[in-house]
């Protein structure tokens, strides 16, 4: 939210002389967060001109230009700059006229930009500054012609200083408004806080005018199933204005604190609703009376209605959104956007203006299903006050009138049924017990009735009734923060508190950490996804075999186009690595830790919520329990490009299977698992280089390369390695510690030995059998050649593994390593009928 400080002014009594930081710095101390500063960046002399002359030249390049003599001061005086009264300027619009007065940026002014003015020689003139477009002064973005001080309604002497004329002296201070603080996201509780924090006086906009009820406009709210328990529209104000010059020019002054808050100007009847949202936080919108038809009907849509918004776009509409319709159908989105069929337009002098207040939850999911995002949403979806309608229509009529020439002719409408607030029970001592600093009662209950709240005092407590404006209040501990918040966060003392003892991560935790920790010491960096895919995704990597998976789809997704949770890791690697290497990084190793949601068997959808008041009963509570499908945390790693990187002498090493395998290897090592791999199939996985990861024989994750057509689809190289491991397996495998054995002073005996077996044999099978045939002599062992060719039968393989034998104890002899080594061969030889080659 940014607020212009001569607006803040209005309805507080700011510092004299506060600067914008002052203003932030008083603000933090109410909790608002403070964000950027905003100033119309101009600077030296910008001053009032007559333009008294002109002639116009053509020019070569077929652009005619201006050459003007405009009065920069009154006769007889210096200009603003040291100058003559009279300056010789080249201009080159041509929408102005002789006796018009415009803004002249003198020589020694700077524009924002920065864009310092000079005099300068051009079109064989010398030009002695410039005559400004609004667009150049920053009020907006109209650049096809000159500023023209009557197109504002202003009229001024030549000289007088433009800047304060046209208000671009002021300055606003942006804070953040978190999304409970809704009455924040205008001037009015802006104001409020600024007199909480320093206790100034505050003057309530919305007591400034008196609200006249208008009669005679038929307003049905049509509602009869609401969603959630709650009804779409609980305030609906209607006024009439008619009458309103079309012509009439939005003043310079609210031109220039809407720009400053961030909206640029359209028009009158547009600035004054704008104007009014953020002066009272009430959305205004306004319709072009001569274009409705008959009366307004708040309802919901029916499946297939359509609706064209402000925005020029066609909008298919969903059964829960909320509409204003007339009897031609949809006129607008409730809350978020109207509809094109209403919009004023220029030439409109009889509008209906619309206050009202609607379902915050009902307008937060209209706009992010259209997405659709709007300033009148982002007020209705965080809670408007239901109290301030009235008066900010009438606000508005106020406005149109004063400065549209327009009449209120009593035409409208006022439906009231927004419920009142519940008295919250506040025990005595409640804030201080829940603070830790001590509270007297005086200073609680002066502190809620500043907040604005309705204070019954008993001997057992206080029964607090929060104002209209704050429905973010709405328990106890509520109240006890917004003590602490007004009073001042300095009274609460700051306390490293003291960990009690026997507390600390869980041995799964530190496992899991142990895991991220390794990955990460062996050069992969962690990677955090949205669990959001598509259908498509999850069946090609949630399950080995061609099936389809079952998953949980949401029902009010984020984003349509990925409306399934997750069942695997690899598609958001996938698109984290795409993302990437669109922005050139084209090496990368990535991995991360995270839950997948694999439900078993049909997907059970969760239970209807109660109303946002009321908490949901044990029988819902349970069924929504029910609804949650089992979420396995896995660890997931893609690498791409080259591991090692081409360098003078040695070519690059790309990645592929071998780090997937590598990957294992670390959670192995780092877990203290008994993992093997294996030959195995993957659908998304390229056939031959798909390896199965086992723990205890039991399959619990893949290793390999991407299939080509896969990471082709997704933009990627043509080998990508991959990687998924079922995390929670590993660690629940994991023993409670690693054992680390010594280390022998005796050396080792090393020997070949190469077994031939029937190629449909896995080699890590022969392996496992020689390891477990050799004894406990063996201390390594693996393999070093897969041979097929001349001297192996046909169907066959050669398989040489590297075998490293050592004692304890002793230093082993020839022979008794050759023993241990014909050891493993013979249970090779029992397994698969491995033979020794000689």
């Amino acid at each position: 939210m940014r607020i212009p400080l001569s607006w803040l002014a209005e309805y507080v009594d700011v510092a004299p002389g506060s600067t914008p930081e002052d203003v932030h710095a008083v603000l933090v101390k109410v909790g608002l967060e403070e964000e950027e500063i905003h100033r119309f960046d101009i600077s030296g002399p910008v001053v009032v001109g007559e333009v008294l002359d002109f002639v116009e030249e053509p020019q070569k390049n077929g652009k005619t230009i201006r050459w003007c003599q405009v009065r920069v001061a009154p006769d007889g005086r210096t200009a603003a700059d040291g100058g003559d009264a009279v300056h010789g300027i080249v201009c080159g619009a041509g929408n102005f006229f002789r006796g018009d007065k415009v803004v002249v940026t003198l020589p020694g002014s700077v524009l924002p930009g920065p864009f310092p003015i000079a005099a300068r020689k051009t079109y064989g003139h010398l030009s002695d500054g410039m005559i400004a477009s609004a667009r150049e002064l920053g009020l907006g973005d109209e650049h096809n012609g000159i500023l023209r001080l009557a197109e504002l309604g202003l009229d001024a002497e030549p000289g007088t200083d433009a800047i304060a004329l046209l208000g671009l002296d002021d300055a606003a201070v942006e804070v953040n408004v978190t999304p409970d603080r809704g009455y924040a996201l205008s001037i009015r509780g802006i104001a409020r806080e600024y007199a909480h924090s320093t206790g100034a006086a505050f003057r309530d906009p919305a007591s400034a005018v008196q609200p006249v009820d208008g009669e005679g406009f038929r307003v049905v709210i049509d509602d009869a199933s609401p969603i959630r328990g709650r009804v779409g529209a609980s305030v609906f104000v209607t006024r009439a204005v008619r009458g309103i010059d079309p012509n009439a020019p939005t003043p310079a002054w609210m031109i220039a604190r809407l720009v400053l808050a961030g909206i640029r100007s359209i028009s009158l009847i547009v600035d004054v609703t704008n104007y009014v949202m953020l002066e009272l936080g009430q959305p205004i919108h306004a319709y072009d009376l001569s274009t409705l038809a008959g009366g307004i009907t708040v309802r919901r849509a029916t499946p297939g209605e359509t609706l064209e918004t402000l925005d020029g776009q066609t909008r298919t509409l969903d059964a829960e959104d909320l509409l204003i319709t007339d009897d031609s159908g949809p006129i607008g989105l409730a809350g978020v956007m109207g509809g094109a069929t209403t919009e004023v337009g220029d030439g409109t002098t009889d509008v209906l203006i619309e206050a009202a207040n609607f379902d915050p939850v009902s307008i937060a999911r209209t706009a992010r299903r259209h997405k659709l995002p709007s300033e009148a949403s982002r007020r209705f979806e965080r809670g408007v006050d239901p109290d301030v309608a009235r008066a900010a229509a009438a606000r508005v009529v106020q406005l149109l009138e004063q400065l549209g020439g327009g009449r209120a002719d009593g035409l409208g409408s006022t439906q009231h049924a927004a419920p009142q607030g519940e008295p919250i029970f506040l025990p005595h001592g409640y804030v201080t017990q829940l603070v830790g600093v001590e509270f007297t009662d005086d200073e609680v209950r002066s502190t809620l009735a500043e907040i604005g709240g309705t204070i019954e005092q008993t001997d057992a407590g206080l029964f607090v009734t929060p104002p209209s404006w704050r429905p973010d209040l709405g328990d106890k501990a509520d109240l006890a923060e917004e003590v602490a918040r007004i009073v001042g966060y300095e009274r609460i003392p700051s306390v490293l508190p003291v960990a009690p003892s026997g507390r600390g991560l869980t041995r799964a935790q530190q496992l899991r950490r142990q895991a991220a920790t390794a990955l990460a010491a062996s050069g992969l960096t962690e990677v955090l996804v949205y669990p959001f895919v598509t259908a498509v995704q999850n069946d090609l990597f949630g399950s080995p075999v061609d099936q389809r998976v079952p998953a949980v789809r949401l029902t009010n997704a984020l984003d349509a186009s990925v409306p399934f949770l997750r069942t695997s890791l690899l598609p958001g690697l996938i698109e984290t690595a795409k993302r990437n290497l669109s922005r050139g990084l084209t090496d990368l190793a990535l991995y991360e830790i995270g839950l997948v949601f694999r439900p078993e068997g049909e997907v059970r959808g969760t239970a209807d919520l109660p109303a946002g008041a009321a908490l949901p009963s044990p029988e819902q509570l349970a069924q929504l329990h029910d609804g949650i499908p089992p979420q396995p945390r896995m660890v997931g790693a893609l690498f791409t490009g080259d591991v090692t990187p081409k360098q003078p002498g040695q070519p690059a090493v790309a990645a592929g299977i071998a780090d997937a395998l590598a990957a294992v290897r670390t959670l192995q090592t780092a877990l203290g698992v008994p993992l093997t791999v294996r030959q195995g199939a993957h659908k998304a996985l390229h056939p031959g280089r798909t390896a199965e990861v086992l723990l205890n024989g039991e399959v619990v994750g893949y290793a390999g390369e991407l299939l080509p057509q896969v990471a082709e689809e997704a933009d990627l190289p043509r080998v990508v390695g991959a990687l998924e491991v079922d995390l929670d397996a590993l660690i629940e495998a994991a023993g409670a510690d690693i054992q680390v054995g010594g280390i022998s002073t005796f050396p080792a005996a090393t020997q070949d030995l190469s077994l031939v077996v029937d190629v449909s044999v896995p080699a890590a099978e022969v392996l496992s059998a020689v390891v477990d045939g050799a004894g406990a002599l063996l201390e390594n062992a693996h393999i070093v050649d897969d041979y097929r060719g001349q001297g192996v039968q046909e169907g066959s393989k050669s398989l040489t593994f590297a075998l490293r034998f050592r004692a304890s104890d002793r230093t082993l002899t020839a022979a008794e390593a050759s023993e241990a080594k014909l050891a493993g061969a013979a249970v090779a030889h029992e397994r698969f009928g491995a033979t020794v080659r000689e």
